[in-house]
């Protein structure tokens, strides 16, 4: 049970960000058609992968082992390896957003819900086109604040630890 309720540290950042490419395009179609299954899938993929990573996300998975290995011979350099409770971090925010505009739609209020995930996709597609994941920037700025220990992320807190190394099989 302890394996399943696990988050990959570190995180292969372009399995992350063909992530979050798919929640960006999820997030899109809930947006301009209002369809409650499209949002419970995208809801339902946040959650998954702040509880496991990976392990119950349709996407999560798709992504760390058909995409990303299938990528690795077309790019220029190898992954970059980044510090998952960032990730797992921003997979929360997800959720929350997720969480949030569900409440909304089965509410009655459904251009709301809308907003809520169009709000969502700024953020995933930032993360997915440009490496820029505004849940990570939140959990460093909470980390400073003293309101996530530094004992959470030592590799986020302390430069020098970070690793340049390289895999295609993490995620």
């Amino acid at each position: 049970m302890v394996k399943l309720l696990s988050f990959p540290n570190p995180v292969n950042e372009t399995s992350a960000r063909i992530v979050a490419g798919g929640a960006a395009l999820m997030g899109t179609l809930f947006a301009v058609t209002g369809s409650g299954w499209i949002l419970a899938v995208l809801t339902y993929g946040f959650i998954a992968r702040v509880l496991t990573g990976p392990t119950l996300s349709p996407l999560g998975r798709f992504s760390t082992q058909v995409l990303t290995p299938l990528l690795t011979p077309l790019m220029k350099s190898e992954h970059r390896l980044v510090p998952g409770p960032p990730k797992r971090f921003a997979q929360g925010v997800g959720a929350t957003f997720g969480i949030v505009a569900s409440a909304l739609f089965v509410s009655g209020a459904v251009t709301e819900a809308r907003f809520v995930i169009a709000a969502l996709v700024g953020a995933a597609f930032l993360e997915s086109a440009f490496a820029v994941c505004l849940g990570c920037i939140m959990f460093g700025w909470l980390m400073k604040a003293g309101v996530i220990p530094e004992e959470v992320c030592e590799e986020c807190n302390n430069f020098s630890l970070r690793s340049l190394a390289t895999t295609s099989s993490q995620a």
